[in-house]
Parts: C-alpha cells; sequence; structure tokens
C-alpha cells in the first residue's frame, strides 16, 4: 500500500469507524508492541513534573490579551528541563507576545504521558478559559504504547472539533519521527518510523478535515535534531532539551500567529518558490510528514472546499522569526482578567 493510501486508510478508519488493526499489519503490531516495552524501560519513567508555563507573558504591552491553551503530552509539558523558561510553553508564549506585541496568557493543561485518550479531559478543563488558540502536541505516546493509529486519529479529531465548535483555533504538531530515537533499537526504530509517520500523515488528514491546522513536527521536531542530538535531546535521548524545546517552539510560533490571523499580508498567500501550494489533502498529509515544520491548513478552490481527491489544503512552509527573548510567567494580573 502507498503512504498516501496508507494515510487515508487509517484516517478514514478512525473517522467512519474503520476497525483495520493498522496500516503496518498485525504482525509487525506484534513485533512493535513487544519492543516497545524495552524501549520504554530503556527511555524510563518520568520523575517529577516539569516547570509549569501558566501565566501571562508580555508585560507592559497592550491588550486584550490573546489567551492560548496548551495541551498534550510531555512535549507540551517541556519535561526535562529545570527551568520554565526552557520549556515549549514559555518559548512560545513569550515570541507570540513580542511577535503580536499583546499581552499573552498561556495555560497548560498538558500531563507527562498523555496519549490522545487523554485529550477530551484536557479540553474539558481548557474550554472554561475561553482560549483563542489551542495547540496541541500528541501521538509519541501512543505509538510507544501500541496504541491502534485509527483509535489515536479518532480521539485526536474529536478533540480538535469540540474546540472548534467553541470558536478556539486549533493548531497541531503532529507526531514526531520516533525512528531517530537512540534508546529505540532495531527493529523497532524501523517500524517506529513507518509507523508515526503514517500516523502524523493521518493527524493531518483529520485535523484539517475538523477545521485545525497542522505543524508536522518530523525528525524529532525539526531537521536539527538528526544534525546535533547531543545538543537537542535531554539526558534521557528521548525528550528534548532545552534547545531542543526553543526549536519546537521557533517551528510552531509562525502556524499560531497564522491562525490567529496576524501574518505580515505579504505573507497571506502560498509562495511556489518555497515550495509551497494547494495539494489534495491525502498528498499534502504525506508530503508533510516527512518535511518538518511543514503546515497544512484547508483552503478553497474555485469557491470549494473540495475536489474530486478530496479537502483542498494549504500547503506552507513558513518562515521562522529571529529567537527572542523567553521570560518566566508572571501573575501580576488580576484574576478575573484572564477571561
Amino acid at each position: 500500500m502507498g503512504k498516501t493510501a496508507a494515510a487515508k486508510k487509517l484516517a478514514s478508519a478512525a473517522m467512519y469507524g474503520g476497525g483495520g488493526l493498522s496500516a503496518l499489519g498485525a504482525g509487525l503490531y506484534g513485533v512493535l508492541r513487544a519492543e516497545a516495552i524495552l524501549a520504554r524501560k530503556a527511555i524510563g519513567d518520568a520523575d517529577g513534573d516539569p516547570p509549569n508555563a501558566t501565566g501571562w507573558y508580555g508585560r507592559g504591552r497592550p491588550g486584550p490579551a490573546l489567551k492560548v491553551a496548551l495541551i498534550g503530552d510531555s512535549s507540551a509539558a517541556g519535561y526535562g528541563v529545570a527551568r520554565v523558561v526552557e520549556t515549549p510553553g514559555a518559548n512560545l508564549a513569550s515570541g507570540l507576545a513580542e511577535r503580536a506585541d499583546r499581552r499573552v496568557y498561556l495555560r497548560s493543561f498538558a500531563v507527562v504521558g498523555a496519549q490522545s485518550k487523554d485529550l477530551a479531559a484536557q479540553v474539558e478543563q481548557a474550554l472554561p478559559i475561553e482560549p483563542d488558540v489551542a495547540v496541541i502536541f500528541i501521538g509519541a505516546n501512543d505509538v510507544t504504547h501500541t496504541v491502534r493509529p485509527s483509535q489515536s486519529v479518532a480521539l485526536l479529531s474529536e478533540a480538535v472539533r469540540r474546540l472548534r465548535n467553541a470558536g478556539v483555533a486549533v493548531v497541531v504538531g503532529t507526531c514526531p519521527d520516533l525512528g531517530t530515537i537512540k534508546p529505540i533499537n532495531p527493529p523497532l526504530k524501523q517500524v517506529a518510523r513507518t509507523w508515526s509517520r503514517r500516523l502524523a500523515a493521518a493527524q493531518a488528514i483529520a485535523v484539517v478535515e475538523a477545521g485545525g491546522r497542522t505543524v508536522s513536527l518530523g525528525s524529532i521536531l525539526g531537521p536539527e535534531f538528526a544534525a546535533a542530538p547531543a545538543l537537542l535531546f535531554g539526558p534521557d535521548q528521548f525528550h528534548p532539551s532545552a534547545d531542543g524545546y526553543s526549536s519546537l517552539a521557533a517551528v510552531v510560533l509562525p502556524s499560531v500567529m497564522a491562525a490567529l490571523d496576524l501574518v505580515p499580508e505579504h505573507e497571506a498567500g502560498p509562495e511556489a518558490l518555497r515550495g509551497e501550494g494547494i495539494l489534495p489533502i491525502a498528498r499534502a498529509a504525506v508530503e508533510a510528514a516527512r518535511t518538518p515544520g511543514t503546515e497544512l491548513d484547508g483552503t478553497e478552490v474555485a469557491g470549494s472546499r473540495r475536489g474530486v481527491r478530496g479537502l483542498w489544503v494549504e500547503l506552507r512552509h513558513r518562515r521562522r522569526h529571529p529567537s527572542t527573548t523567553t521570560e518566566a510567567p508572571h501573575e501580576a494580573e488580576a484574576a478575573h482578567s484572564e477571561k
């Protein structure tokens, strides 16, 4: 089965209740389950909670504040770093405050070890703060715990749909390529790479169908990880380091800006010279899964959201912003100001 067909099959199984075990087949599923147990032992259990990035950013900047809900697993929570300024939440909120020149209130609902099945509870907690945008990182734990891909995608799709129905913009960082992680050994490494890429493609299809946009995290949150694993992985060689989380925020920030309609007018449309354009959704999802930093968002062609090959998708490689000084969250705002 081709990559595009596999991604479509996974997404269709999730959205329409298909019962396929996985795009990889039952035999490899069994291998993955056995090897995943060994990989989790090598990675180790989470020890302690990461610093909480919840709070206000952009001190002295004008309002009204932009409200961000951070949802997902340890990559959203910032597991493995010691200081709050090293978390992805603080990096993202600080960058957003500076680029938008607005105050930002970020609240983290992410939980270390979370899987897609945990998204519903996090969304339930997030909705009362009426966020302008929800940023979700999920999928890696589903792979290492051998959760059926169709189940993972269905749960993510439902979370996105619920947020969009509440008027919340959604940006999802799709499942990273777990084939690059050192504690994961062959044959799991090859299986995990195929599994995670196909899951990422299926996630992209389901999220865009549900009204959100996606950013591919590819070879562990960006191409820099392959070149500098010692710098960008934390001590357990599974979770990112402080520099890794900074890279994660840099990849996602431009898409968060776009979701909030805060991009410059000259960057509004796709640029062919940058490899951007409009594609059928399944083809775009497979391309994004192998190209870190690729954003997908639904669009229209000749007034229609769908063509003969499904939903039309705008594929973007948005320009990353220069790094900014990350600030620690503060609690100077009154509690009632959160809304």
